[in-house]
């Protein structure tokens, strides 16, 4: 779970940890690629688009999959943003999750995904 913001990194990890899953959480992107390059399990990498310190989620999330060419990625963004990578057409296994949205809805978005073969 990559974004800038401490209560959004709190309450997408709580949702995690309902359903079963442990969040590893980032700040920004150049800690979150460390994650990402190293050899720790991830089912999903969810990460806000705008982060602070040069590099944005998309771009983070195209590094990690150099390493990690199936991993899934749900991006949570702000509508500007949403729209730029939507104009930038997603890969296969990158979804877009617009803020605001309700906790119930992220919950049923990130089990879907991750059940998804």
């Amino acid at each position: 779970m990559v974004d800038d913001e401490p209560t959004v990194r709190m309450l997408v990890g709580d949702t995690l940890a309902e359903l079963g899953y442990q969040a590893i959480e980032a700040a920004d992107a150049t800690s979150g690629l460390k994650v990402l390059e190293s050899d720790v399990k991830i089912d999903l990498l969810i990460s806000d688009i705008g982060l602070p310190g040069g590099m944005n989620g998309k771009q983070m999330a195209d590094k990690a999959r150099l390493r990690r060419p199936d991993l899934k990625i749900l991006f949570i963004t702000g509508y500007a943003e949403n729209a730029a990578v939507a104009n930038g057409h997603l890969e296969p296994g990158m979804q877009v999750m617009s803020k605001p949205f309700a906790m119930d809805k992220l919950a049923a978005r990130i089990r879907s995904i991750i059940e998804e073969r």
